[in-house]
């Protein structure tokens, strides 16, 4: 379970672009839920996923991860047992190395390092076997640069290798938002796959409210740094996108926009 206790975050303190983010804030995530979180710009749904994985520091309040007060944990720390996909496919891969040692990397997450081999040859036909049900033909392009690949591609292969290792969270930072519609489909199905058959607490930002009303166990939706609506269950089953749309245009024109 990850839970946040009466967080407040401030941003440029003491200058006058002083911008208070979030006040008091409580948010809590179930073990293996799967939470869509949706919003304008601005609403806080990065910032939550920067203060989950210690991207960025609470001001006040705490931060507890399966019973341990991981507040003033390191990022680098966090992330053994954290898995993140970023927006831009190019942060969740190295583009220099072709992509036996890109899962190389990812196999020792968490290991320690020594003056050993960094390709464990005897672990290709695993990494093919977890490539090809991807059903893009990776498991052909062991020597191909990931640089080269599509961007799609590159999104799959980040997937794969975030949720390679044990992970108790999945953290999914608007991570079909770079890609053209087909592509974010094929990466959106992935993505439920992997999540149900791995049973990883999971939380999705998306400014797709198709895939967050279609995808996960809970829909959740910001707003200046507080949460505004929260279904989950058969709630969340019922939910349409057109409702959602509604909220958010409503918002927008009391926002002035």
């Amino acid at each position: 379970m990850l839970t946040l206790n009466k967080i407040n975050k401030y941003y440029n303190p003491g200058t006058v672009n002083e911008m208070c983010l979030f006040t008091q804030f409580d948010f809590e995530v179930k073990d293996g839920e799967f939470v869509s979180i949706v919003g304008s710009n601005g609403s806080g749904k990065t910032s939550l996923l920067n203060l989950v994985c210690g991207n960025i520091d609470a001001d006040a309040g705490s931060i507890v991860a399966n019973g341990e007060d991981i507040t003033r944990k390191k990022d680098f720390l966090r992330y053994r047992t954290i898995g993140r996909v970023y927006q831009d496919p190019a942060k969740g891969t190295c583009p220099s190395m072709n992509i036996l040692e890109n899962m190389s990397l990812a196999d020792n997450k968490g290991k320690p390092y020594g003056l050993g081999r960094g390709v464990n040859k005897s672990r290709i036909s695993y990494y093919k076997e977890l490539l090809g049900q991807l059903n893009l033909g990776l498991e052909d392009k062991l020597y191909t640069q990931v640089g080269s690949l599509s961007g799609g591609q590159r999104q799959a292969l980040a997937l794969l290798m975030a949720t390679m290792t044990p992970i108790d969270f999945l953290i999914l930072d608007e991570h079909t938002a770079a890609l053209d519609p087909k592509t974010a489909e094929i990466i959106m199905q992935l993505t439920e796959k992997i999540v149900r058959e791995k049973q990883v607490t999971t939380i999705m930002v998306t400014h797709n409210l198709r895939y967050a009303v279609e995808y996960g166990d809970r829909l959740v939706m910001m707003h200046e740094g507080k949460v505004i609506l929260d279904k989950s269950g058969e709630e969340k089953k019922q939910i349409k996108t057109d409702e959602i749309m509604g909220i958010f245009n409503q918002i927008s024109v009391e926002c002035g926009n």
